[in-house]
């Protein structure tokens, strides 16, 4: 307890000296797997707020007690954002200091916290950020992703179906740099859609990152599938993609869109995708993204 609170003296006094108004929301930064990574100014806001709200109430209040802080917590997730940003416009009435937390990382960016702030601001309460962790910029921070003018961060792909295949289309057609996040037990299907459809563009597989077993590997889309399969390890954890730019001199594959375009209005769709795909040397996953999307369309 002595070094927990010598910590937070170091953090008012590090912190301190900047005005903290009341009231106001403070979105908080915290870290994303390791625990040093949270910043005296977190700390010192954690410590001086009045109530925190937060993404998982078991989480958050073990981060808290780490530190020993002691705190109301009010759950604010995905479920039940609207109506927990009326309790928290509540306590912002009553000139209450409040801070919100995710579970890791900086609200708001891929976990709750955007209808939040939406809502706060609408009620002319001030709302300051904390900033600290982001695993999409960490993650790119060490892709080595040379040519890349910043990233499209994309969060989580969808779990499967043509929303899966149309993003994975979009992103390796356009060639910008993309950010995922992906789940343990998606990442090889990611792998495989990548290879197939950008074989020769670098991506860099970020696991676990700030953790003990962090793991950063950059390869070529073709190389992925074999390197995952090669260790079970390799696909345990939590994941951040990095996708990188087209390089300068790398061709973009050929626009198959006005080929499928005529072959839909003659044939039926899994014949003018397997068709188009043969034809226009193009993923067959990308055409027949491309096709669901454009019955979709015409709906």
């Amino acid at each position: 307890m002595t070094d927990i609170n010598l910590l937070r003296r170091a953090a008012a006094e590090a912190a301190g000296a900047q005005q903290y108004p009341a009231p106001a929301l403070y979105v908080v930064a915290t870290p994303i797997g390791n625990l040093a990574d949270i910043t005296l100014r977190a700390l010192h806001v954690l410590a001086i707020a009045d109530v925190v709200a937060c993404e998982d109430t078991r989480v958050s209040g073990s981060l808290l007690q780490r530190f020993g802080l002691h705190k109301p917590l009010l759950a604010l997730h995905t479920h039940n954002e609207r109506a927990a940003s009326d309790e928290v416009i509540a306590h912002l009435q009553r000139e209450s200091r409040v801070a919100y937390v995710s579970d890791a990382g900086t609200p708001a960016i891929s976990d709750p916290g955007a209808a939040l702030v939406a809502a706060v601001r609408s009620s002319n309460f001030p709302v300051l950020t904390i900033p600290g962790a982001s695993s999409a910029v960490a993650a790119f921070s060490v892709a080595g992703a040379t040519g890349a003018a910043g990233f499209r961060f994309e969060g989580f792909l969808p779990a499967k179906g043509a929303g899966r295949q149309q993003s994975i289309a979009r992103a390796t057609g356009a060639g910008e740099a993309v950010v995922w996040f992906e789940a343990p037990h998606r990442i090889a299907s990611l792998a495989a859609a990548l290879a197939d459809a950008a074989p020769e563009r670098p991506l860099t597989i970020c696991r676990e990152l700030t953790k003990q077993f962090e793991t950063v590997q950059t390869m070529r889309c073709a190389e992925a599938p074999v390197w995952l399969a090669a260790d079970a390890n390799r696909q345990r954890g939590e994941f951040v993609v990095v996708l990188h730019a087209r390089a300068a001199g790398e061709a973009p594959k050929a626009d198959f869109e006005p080929a499928l375009a005529v072959l839909l209005r003659e044939l039926p769709l899994k014949q003018a995708v397997a068709l188009c795909a043969e034809i226009c040397a193009a993923p067959r996953n990308a055409v027949y993204a491309r096709a669901l999307a454009s019955q979709q369309d015409k709906a």
